[in-house]
């Protein structure tokens, strides 16, 4: 889904701010989202590529998708074009109003039999239940860290058997040497598309008490600790990845 026009480029961190308050999934966010998310991670569009494929070779007759912290509906719309069974049915949810309303709109012209429920609420109360899928694209690192676990283990019990999740995210690394130079890859990357000086360093500011990193290993030490019984990692660009968990 590309920017519809120029009004939908990231601008928001661009003019020097005398405060920069916590990062929100605001309606200023949600309007220039897609831009962003695609200018600050990379790897972004291949990862939500990549879902179409997953969703047609672990989807199952029947069964239920969901797509936890949906933004935009992009996992959605890339799963939705893949599936092989009319009779599966997309669950998205957000916490935002503004991001399941773009959401709405953005998928209002994908014509598909797969019907697709949008739920904004908060993830952690949303029941899973019979899922051949489950999908957290970037969003675990916004829950707080003590509740992770919880999270993850409500996801494990509402996968059917051979069910998997895939949990894309932000990580940081122990060593300090290795931290250093995939943040910096980081900020060039960021650098390449378009972002200044200025910009990486605000919004990082207002990230930096919202998006809460965990590194590698404890990831995968808390999906096996849920009962996954493999966890391969199938993505890495510096310090983003996503991981396979199969039930």
């Amino acid at each position: 889904m590309p920017p519809n026009d120029h009004n939908d480029r990231d601008r928001i961190y661009a003019q020097a701010r005398d405060y920069v308050s916590e990062f929100e999934f605001d309606e200023s966010v949600a309007r220039v989202f897609d831009d962003m998310i695609s200018r600050s991670v990379p790897g972004y569009r291949t990862v939500i590529a990549m879902l179409g494929v997953i969703a047609q070779r672990y989807s199952r007759p029947g069964s239920t998708i969901y797509d936890l912290g949906c933004s935009l509906g992009a996992a959605t719309s890339a799963m939705r074009r893949h599936l092989p069974f009319d009779d599966c049915a997309i669950v998205a949810v957000d916490n935002s109003p503004a991001m399941i309303a773009k959401a709405r709109d953005n998928l209002r012209t994908q014509h598909s039999p797969v019907h697709v429920s949008f739920r904004c609420e908060d993830i952690m109360t949303t029941e899973i239940t019979h899922a051949s899928i489950v999908v957290m694209n970037f969003t675990l690192q916004f829950i707080e860290p003590k509740d992770r676990f919880e999270m993850i283990k409500k996801i494990f019990d509402g996968l059917l058997p051979g069910g998997v999740l895939v949990l894309s995210e932000k990580i940081f690394f122990e060593d300090a040497v290795r931290q250093n130079r995939m943040t910096e890859l980081h900020h060039a990357f960021k650098r390449a598309n378009g972002y200044s000086d200025l910009e990486i360093a605000q919004k990082r500011s207002a990230l930096e008490n919202v998006l809460i990193p965990d590194d590698i290993s404890t990831h995968q030490a808390r999906l096996e600790l849920a009962g996954f019984r493999t966890v391969d990692v199938w993505f890495q660009c510096f310090n983003f990845v996503s991981l396979l968990a199969q039930k």
